[in-house]
């Protein structure tokens, strides 16, 4: 069998990776630059490989091409490949067959890696032989090359589901689908939930099924369509009792969860703890275990991450938050004034899903990115104060020249990140690191 893997990156290294181990002649093909780690390590193990250009004389006589989940399938070497009817898979697709443990793979628009980090928590305490991997990290066919394990947790995007064949997770966690990457998906919402629900393909009534009650695109599709798995629903507004307690029974195990044990901030992620215990405990974690782990988690980098509080302002950096959903949940988990640092490169928002909450939440809006018209347009009808820049610099000092001591400064774009920044991390860390250079500059005042 000759494989030829079209992307350099993780995901694709990775299948080279474990293709090689499995002695299949393997072929990596970029028409980008591939990075540096990844050049070393297909040179390492004898892969040859191929950047800056496709040769279709080098892939067309493959007998299966694996496409990295960034290539769209409207690219015109894909749109080749049928031509040739060459078959063509992802990688977790390929990867699947050589997981012997379990799989507990968790998708949704916003919250995947808070809630894969957390289940992975629960689960290394308890003991358990786990790996993450997936959307973050090691892609699972570099995590599968390089280790067995009992338990695999898995965060997948939309693109790794979008072609799915023959992967099957023991517990699949869906956590919410609210409107992202619609320009891959011809700004139909509808398309893009499919490649979403595409992880309930292949399920048993032996598997388990986590979802948001309350998301109406789950609900519907679990209406009219013949679901296998034993469901979970979770409804993220009908959490807690008055007490502040969550009392539930998961697989014939009883818990009580005390809100005041999930230390992470925001309401949408009290939600996420609960889909994470819940997955935790069908994989057979104690709840003396969860009791004792839970309140040891605090979070991520770039999901509503406390930066500090120059001039007692208080700085949240949640880059992660590209899409209206999750700045939603951003926006709502303050109840103090906001200055809100906004924009990067729009995927299809819709805006004026936002204008309530700007409306009573936020006290001024600073818009971040080289095109700003899309924001500006959506919100100046609200008459809040509106500045825009595209250096990152002067949005912060923007904001703390409006903001009061005790109020919040949240940058939550609501947008990708690639018109200034390499990534979401960058845009992030950027911040984090101005921020923090602002606090050695006017250290607060001693009591």
């Amino acid at each position: 069998m000759r494989l030829v893997i079209l992307g350099g990156g993780e995901s694709g290294t990775g299948a080279a990776l474990l293709a090689k181990q499995k002695g299949i002649e393997v072929f990596v093909s970029d028409i980008g630059i591939i990075k540096d780690d990844y050049k070393h390590l297909l040179k390492t193990y004898a892969i040859p490989f191929e950047e800056g250009h496709h040769t279709i004389e080098k892939i067309k006589g493959a007998d299966q091409v694996i496409k990295s989940p960034g290539i769209p399938h409207e690219t015109a070497i894909i749109q080749q490949l049928h031509a040739y009817r060459i078959p063509i898979i992802d990688e977790i697709t390929f990867a699947a067959p050589y997981a012997k443990g379990r799989i507990i793979a968790i998708t949704g628009s916003n919250g995947k890696s808070t809630t894969a980090h957390l289940i992975y928590h629960l689960l290394h305490a308890a003991g358990y032989d786990v790996a993450l991997a997936g959307n973050m990290g090691y892609s699972f066919a570099r995590c599968l090359a390089k280790d067995s394990y009992d338990y695999y947790v898995l965060e997948l995007s939309s693109f790794q589901l979008e072609s799915l064949k023959n992967f099957k997770p023991n517990i699949a966690c869906l956590l919410n689908i609210t409107p992202d990457h619609l320009n891959r998906y011809n700004y139909s919402v509808e398309a893009y939930a499919k490649a979403k629900l595409n992880i309930l393909r292949n399920m048993t009534p032996l598997d388990h099924f986590i979802y948001n009650k309350s998301d109406p695109i789950t609900a519907a599709y679990l209406q009219a369509q013949n679901i296998l798995p034993e469901l979970h629903p979770i409804h993220p507004s009908s959490i807690w009792n008055s007490d502040g307690l969550c009392n539930c029974n998961v697989d014939g195990t009883s818990f009580c969860i005390n809100r005041e044990q999930i230390a992470l901030p925001g309401r949408h992620n009290e939600y996420n703890a609960m889909v994470a215990i819940t997955a935790a405990a069908l994989a057979g974690v104690a709840p003396a275990t969860i009791y004792a782990a839970l309140p040891k988690f605090h979070g991520l980098s770039h999901r509503l991450e406390w930066c500090g509080a120059p001039q007692g302002i208080d700085c949240y950096n949640d880059s992660k938050s590209t899409n209206i959903g999750s700045t939603t949940a951003a926006l709502l988990s303050f109840n103090q004034p906001i200055i809100w640092i906004a924009g990067g490169v729009d995927k299809g928002n819709n805006y004026s899903l936002l204008l309530p909450i700007l409306q009573e939440r936020v006290k001024a809006i600073i818009c971040l990115g080289k095109d700003n018209h899309l924001i500006i347009k959506a919100f100046g009808p609200l008459r809040l104060p509106i500045q825009e820049t595209d250096n990152l610099y002067n949005a912060i000092h923007m904001a703390l020249s409006i903001a009061s001591p005790g109020e919040v400064i949240l940058l939550s774009p609501a947008c990708a990140s690639f018109d200034l920044f390499k990534n979401f991390e960058d845009r992030g860390n950027q911040f984090k690191k101005k921020i923090n250079k602002l606090i050695q500059k006017y250290p607060p005042p001693k009591i």
